[in-house]
């Protein structure tokens, strides 16, 4: 049985989505750009973007009683790969322990003009 997870405090989907999905004891993310949830911005700079997306998730994770050492596997995208090593040590601060399986990914564009998105996939 899959339950549609909302969390109040991450921004507002951009599109016709839900934040994310819990199928059995396993989340899967939608991805979470750095939008300011109370003002639906961008930050500036990448690493503002994502740790104010890593920030999203961990609400979204929140909301489906979960946390960063749940998440067993992540996708990042990056509108510039050489942002990788910058995103990598912020990255490092959320997933501390063990880290999940993770691909990163150079895109040519992300909604809103955005420089990092993140998605994740949680078991419990």
């Amino acid at each position: 049985m899959n339950k549609t997870i909302s969390a109040a405090n991450a921004p507002a989907a951009v599109g016709p989505y839900c934040h994310a999905k819990l199928a059995g004891n396993t989340l899967y993310t939608s991805g979470q750009l750095g939008l300011v949830p109370a003002t639906g911005a961008l930050p500036e700079g990448v690493e503002a973007q994502a740790r104010q997306a890593l920030d999203n998730l961990g609400a979204v994770l929140q909301a489906a009683g979960m946390d960063f050492a749940d998440v067993t596997k992540t996708t990042v995208f990056l509108t510039d790969i050489n942002d990788f090593a910058a995103v990598n040590s912020i990255y490092a601060e959320y997933f501390t322990g063990q880290a999940p399986a993770r691909s990163c990914v150079q895109v040519a564009a992300l909604p809103k003009g955005a420089l990092f998105e993140i998605e994740a996939v949680a078991v419990k």
